[in-house]
């Protein structure tokens, strides 16, 4: 990597958006608790508390990268999808989506999408595609699924007449049922042809003893969180035909090569599965 910023992929003349150090951000607890450089104080003192109430909160994380490595492989490999839309992208940390598909299929075109201002500031790590392939970053929220869809960058990145697969991870708990996540998905599930994929991940408290959990610690912290229950995360594939094994707890979904044993349910905390629109 150099030391010069390359924002291919991104509108010039889009306004680089200030990043709020005083408020902690979602994304940026997430790469503390991984391990990463790219946080502040203020989010490693909301993912402190958040890893008091729930100590197994790395395992989580580390499991749904693992997820999505295994996913978007099995999407590009298997399933022959060479179209990925990737939505709550995060702080780059690789593998990403691009370097997986590509790996399988050098010519795969991602569209990542995300709202935290530093992960723009980092998206020269999104857009280093393949020659063959192509990649793009689309500054956005989820809970606005008209602009992502409008938006130029996608359409010139993906072919929305072709087969696309949506990868939604570790992100939907942070939509409280307020914004109705499950209409948002369904809208984005819409807009995409025939024979396109869901992937989603979502945290449970199925497997936890009562009261267990980080959803206050995050609340406490100002940023929404909400667990969902098995029948609650089976409404966002809802219309679609389920690739087995179905609905899995994360560590499970197709985790034969992983290394054994698998972590224990109480350890995780979240369903997974991938959906095709027929």
């Amino acid at each position: 990597m150099t030391g010069e910023w390359d924002f291919r992929g991104i509108d010039p003349g889009d306004e680089m958006p200030d990043i709020d150090t005083s408020v902690p951000h979602s994304a940026r607890m997430y790469d503390y608790i991984l391990g990463g450089k790219d946080n502040f104080a203020v989010d490693r003192q909301a993912a402190a508390r958040a890893m008091a109430a729930n100590p197994h909160l790395a395992t989580a994380m580390r499991e749904n990268r693992a997820l999505m490595r295994r996913m978007v492989r099995w999407l590009a490999a298997d399933a022959g999808i060479r179209q990925f839309l990737d939505i709550g992208t995060g702080l780059p940390t690789s593998p990403n989506v691009h370097e997986i598909a590509q790996a399988a299929a050098p010519g795969s075109r991602i569209v990542y999408v995300d709202n935290d201002p530093i992960v723009l500031t980092h998206a020269r790590a999104l857009l280093t595609s393949n020659p063959g392939g192509a990649t793009a970053y689309i500054h956005a929220d989820l809970r606005d699924p008209d602009k992502i869809l409008g938006d130029p960058r996608l359409l010139s990145t993906l072919d929305l007449s072709q087969p696309v697969a949506l990868t939604v991870l570790g992100v939907l708990h942070f939509i409280p049922d307020e914004d109705d996540p499950w209409d948002i998905v369904g809208r984005l599930v819409a807009a995409l042809p025939s024979g396109s994929y869901l992937a989603v991940q979502h945290p449970t408290r199925d497997f936890y003893p009562e009261g267990a959990g980080n959803d206050r610690a995050y609340r406490n912290a100002g940023i929404a969180f909400q667990y969902r229950t098995k029948d609650q995360f089976a409404r966002f594939l809802t219309g679609l035909e389920l690739v087995p094994p179905g609905i899995q707890l994360m560590s499970e979904w197709r985790a034969e090569d992983e290394p054994q044993p698998r972590p224990a349910a109480a350890e995780v905390g979240a369903y997974a599965a991938i959906g095709r629109k027929p």
